[in-house]
């Protein structure tokens, strides 16, 4: 069982902790993380999520993410979820974080308001290699900058709807241009 910290509408912490179901049945706030890994390339590594994913099944996602579980840092959660969904390793050193923001996502009964963090992990990863979390990732794939842009501005066509990640992405190669 997973526990968060709950936060108040601020993104203070409340002193309270609560289950997943009980943060997602109420629509607590409490904090997620996200990650994208690009290569020397500059070609972003994306993964696809299971069919039994309740949100967004079967749709390309950022390289990994999830919820920061109770007392940890961001930092700590996004090496902890790429380790799991991707078993890759990642240093502190290898993650930097690019921007926070809010969400929130409501289907069906689960309400996911989000406090997030994010962050860039540059590693050159020889996805062959890589074991996927089955009940989690289905695949993994380079992206181009070219190729997710057109997904992105062609109404997300074959990813998630999560219109923050993918708008920070396209500031992030902004960014880099300059």
């Amino acid at each position: 069982m997973e526990y968060f910290d709950v936060l108040n509408e601020w993104g203070e912490f409340t002193g309270k902790v609560e289950t997943r179901e009980k943060c997602h049945e109420l629509g607590l706030w409490h904090r997620a993380v996200y990650g994208f890994v690009f290569n020397k390339n500059g070609d972003v590594l994306l993964q696809k999520r299971s069919a039994n994913k309740k949100l967004w099944p079967n749709l390309w996602d950022v390289t990994a993410g999830g919820h920061v579980l109770a007392g940890e840092f961001g930092l700590q959660a996004i090496i902890r979820e790429i380790k799991e969904e991707l078993n890759i390793n990642v240093n502190e050193n290898e993650a930097k974080y690019l921007v926070g923001s809010t969400s929130i996502n409501e289907k069906g009964n689960i309400v996911n308001k989000h406090f997030n963090e994010a962050y860039i992990i540059t590693k050159n990863i020889d996805i062959s290699q890589i074991k996927l979390q089955k009940e989690e990732v289905s695949d993994i794939k380079w992206f181009t900058k070219k190729e997710i842009l057109d997904r992105i501005n062609n109404n997300y066509e074959g990813i998630t709807e999560k219109t923050g990640p993918w708008n920070f992405l396209k500031k992030y190669y902004e960014m880099l241009e300059k």
